[in-house]
C-alpha cells in the first residue's frame, strides 16, 4: 500500500526538457567519464611531473543559458568542435589551474599564480596539452560514438562564447581536478541533440521479453485511456473581423460591431485555435448548442 502510495506521487515536469536522460543513458556516459577522468589523471601526472588527479563528480541535464550562467569569470572556456557529429562543446576549468599547469610545464615549483590572460608563449603549451586531452575523450567515447574532439578557441569571459542557443538542451559533466596543490571543478559540456541519438543505440531493434511487452502494452492502454476522459476547451464561433485600434478605444456599449461571416456559412468548431469541425447554431431544450455538419468545400481544399 505505501509503495503504490509512493509511486502516485507527482513529480515536477520541466516543459523546456521534454526529454531527459534515462538511468540508463546516464549509466553509460559516467563510464566513458570515468575512463576519461583516469586517463587524463596519468596524462597531467605524467607531463607535468607532479602528483594529479580527476574524477567525476556528476553529470548534469541543463540549459546552455544555466551552464553558462554558473561559471566563473574569468576562467579558461575551450570550445571544441566534434566532427562529425553536429555543434560545439566546451571544456572550461579555472584559470589558475592553468597557469599552474603551465608553471610545471615550464619547470616552475606551481602553487598560486596572479590571475591574467595567458601570453603568446603560454597560450601554445596550453594548446598542445589539451590537444593531447581531447585525444583520451576520444579513446574514452569510442564506444559510444566515433567523433573526435578538436580544440578551437580559448576565451576567458563564458558569456562571449556562443557555442549554442540559450535554451538548447545540454549534458554537463563535473570534475574534481587536482593539479599539485591547486584544486577547481572542472565542467565538460556537450550539445544534447548531437549525443543523445548516440546513448539510444539500436534500442527500436531491441527484443522485448513477454512481461517487458506486456507492460508496454498495458502503460500504452492506460496512457490512451487517461487521455480519452481528459476535458478540453471546445469552442464554437463566427468569423473574426479586423479593426483599427482607433476603432476598438471608440467601442462603446451598445455599439454594433458588424461581422463578416456569411448567414449560410456555417460555424468553425475549435480546440487550442486549431478548427477541427464545422456546425450550425441551435438549441437543445433551455440550452444552446450546435449541430455539427458536413465541413464546407472549400475549408476541405484550405486543410
Amino acid at each position: 500500500m505505501s509503495r503504490r502510495a509512493k509511486n502516485s506521487e507527482p513529480h515536477p515536469y520541466d516543459f523546456r526538457r521534454p526529454i531527459k536522460l534515462s538511468r540508463e543513458h546516464t549509466r553509460t556516459l559516467q563510464i566513458a567519464y570515468e575512463t576519461f577522468a583516469r586517463q587524463y589523471t596519468t596524462l597531467l601526472t605524467s607531463t607535468l611531473r607532479v602528483v594529479s588527479q580527476v574524477s567525476l563528480v556528476s553529470i548534469q541535464q541543463l540549459t546552455y543559458d544555466e551552464y553558462i550562467s554558473g561559471l566563473a569569470n574569468p576562467t579558461i572556456v575551450a570550445t571544441l568542435t566534434l566532427d562529425p557529429l553536429p555543434g560545439a562543446a566546451i571544456m572550461e576549468f579555472s584559470l589558475s589551474t592553468a597557469m599552474a599547469s603551465i608553471d610545471h610545464m615550464l619547470g616552475g615549483p606551481g602553487g598560486p599564480q596572479i590571475e591574467r590572460p595567458l601570453t603568446d608563449m603560454e597560450l601554445p603549451l596550453l594548446r598542445d596539452l589539451l590537444n593531447r586531452v581531447l585525444d583520451e575523450m576520444h579513446y574514452a567515447f569510442e564506444s559510444i560514438a566515433d567523433f573526435r574532439p578538436m580544440l578551437g578557441a580559448i576565451d576567458y569571459n563564458p558569456q562571449f562564447v556562443q557555442a549554442a542557443a540559450p535554451a538548447d538542451a545540454v549534458i554537463v559533466a563535473s570534475f574534481e581536478m587536482h593539479v599539485g596543490s591547486e584544486e577547481c571543478i572542472m565542467t565538460f559540456c556537450l550539445p544534447f541533440t548531437s549525443i543523445f541519438p548516440k546513448l539510444q543505440g539500436n534500442d527500436n531493434d531491441v527484443t522485448l521479453s513477454d512481461s517487458q511487452r506486456r507492460t508496454r502494452e498495458e502503460a500504452h492502454r492506460n496512457m490512451v485511456a487517461a487521455l480519452g476522459t481528459t476535458p478540453i476547451e471546445v469552442s464554437v464561433r463566427f468569423d473574426s473581423v479586423e479593426l483599427r485600434p482607433e476603432q476598438i478605444v471608440r467601442l462603446e456599449p451598445g455599439d454594433v460591431v458588424p461581422l463578416s461571416h456569411a448567414v449560410t456559412a456555417p460555424l468553425a468548431v475549435t480546440a487550442a485555435d486549431i478548427v477541427f469541425a464545422h456546425a450550425v447554431p441551435g438549441s437543445q431544450g433551455p440550452r444552446l448548442a450546435c449541430l455539427v455538419v458536413p465541413t464546407p468545400l472549400n475549408e476541405t481544399e484550405n486543410q
